[in-house]
């Protein structure tokens, strides 16, 4: 339907709208609006792209020609609904009050989301899109500034702020550069808390206990809410451990990346979150973090699995690791006692790579690897595939080495 003005849009309607990077229209839901002076600002989320693209529109971007409100409830109807359901034939009075009860909360709950006059939900729809708005318009951290990709539960105060300042150590957040400077002051950190378990030439891994280190873990957590939209926000840390990677330079250990991880998984998960800072990406860190996650598994005598579901960027990533390291167990293998081939049945390549068998397999259909020969499944490579595979690993110049690990599992369910 066509929209006269601007002023009549509400939260939930769908109209195109034009995207600000590229000037193309797309479809978009009005998540909240917002007065500046005068004028509205409408925040949308652009439909079959990622919520990372949402942002703050103006009238002039919007297409009003065709807009697809929500529909409004009919109450009348709905209610004489709810009385033929509350009244059921053979019912207990215990059991009928019971009922009656639970559905008249029911009809409450939809009267107040449900305005007639207006013609759309309100009131409850609003407390929940006010966390798909990204609150935090830029943050610093370090010598870099970055733009935030999603909504995290930063104090009010300090997302009205046009930046938050973040200490590069201990992460501590500020509402200005004055504040943070007489925090550096004081602070004593020049890298994350907790044991340095790995080092090679400028990078470094610290494992921490979210149990001993809770007020930097919980920090560690507000600020990848702000990059991670599936990352659920839970201070309750205690059975997490959490590893830091880091780049060392004459000022210090700068927090690179990190992931976290049960100390007591009953689905042998060695992964629960995982990401690499904006600044850090498309430098291969993100493997990086990947292949130490299963070079602790391996140390632990396990397969693991990373827990799902996992971001975008990190499935892409994960994807691509188990290809190489799967790859390169096929391609390269270690010859035998006698010199001769080893076996590479699916449970060898898992006890090889800690990587759990399930991966392995859905890795080996994905690339279609797995053809059915003579009454058996066996691994069939071609040529481009392994030309593909070494390509890739030149471009892949650092990796974990395991000479470097200074750790020793513990058994945690002690």
């Amino acid at each position: 339907m066509n929209c006269e003005s601007a002023a009549s849009l509400t939260v939930g309607c769908r109209l195109q709208v034009r995207i600000r990077q590229s000037n193309d229209w797309q479809m978009a839901e009005i998540v909240s609006i917002r007065k500046m002076g005068d004028k509205r600002k409408f925040y949308v989320h652009y439909e079959d792209c990622n919520k990372r693209l949402d942002e703050w529109v103006t009238e002039e971007n919007l297409n009003l020609r065709d807009v697809q409100r929500l529909p409004c409830v009919d109450q009348t109807s709905e209610s004489q609904e709810k009385i033929m359901l509350t009244t059921p034939k053979k019912c207990g009075r215990r059991k009928h009050r019971k009922h009656v009860k639970k559905e008249e909360n029911s009809s409450k709950t939809t009267s107040n989301e449900c305005d007639p006059q207006e013609g759309m939900i309100t009131n409850s729809r609003q407390k929940k899109n006010e966390t798909l708005v990204k609150n935090v318009e830029m943050i610093e951290l370090g010598r870099y500034r970055i733009k935030p990709w999603y909504f995290s539960p930063y104090p009010k105060e300090l997302c009205q702020m046009d930046c938050i300042y973040l200490c590069e150590f201990c992460l501590k957040y500020c509402k200005s550069r004055f504040c943070l400077g007489r925090h550096l002051s004081k602070c004593t950190l020049k890298h994350p808390p907790g044991n340095e378990i790995y080092r090679k030439d400028t990078i470094s891994f610290f494992e921490i206990d979210g149990r001993k280190d809770k007020v930097y873990v919980q920090n560690l957590c507000l600020l990848s809410k702000l990059f991670l939209d599936h990352k659920l926000i839970d201070f309750a840390v205690d059975p997490f451990l959490f590893y830091v990677m880091t780049e060392f330079d004459s000022r210090g250990f700068h927090i690179v990346g990190y992931f976290s991880k049960e100390k007591i998984s009953d689905q042998d998960y060695n992964l629960a979150c995982v990401l690499t800072l904006p600044p850090y990406q498309r430098k291969g860190y993100g493997k990086l973090l990947i292949e130490f996650s299963y070079e602790l598994s391996r140390c632990e005598g396990k397969t693991g699995s990373p827990e799902k579901p996992l971001s975008d960027l990190g499935l892409l990533s994960y994807r691509s690791y188990w290809t190489q390291a799967i790859l390169e167990i096929l391609i390269n293998p270690n010859p035998g006692p006698n010199g001769d081939r080893p076996s590479t049945a699916i449970n060898d390549i898992s006890e090889i790579t800690a990587i759990h068998s399930g991966d392995v397999i859905y890795t080996l259909k994905s690339l279609n690897l797995v053809k059915y020969f003579k009454g058996k499944h066996i691994i069939c490579l071609n040529h481009d595939t392994i030309e593909q595979h070494r390509s890739a690993m030149k471009k892949r110049k650092i990796r974990i080495d395991s000479s470097c690990l200074r750790w020793t599992p513990k058994d945690w369910a002690k």
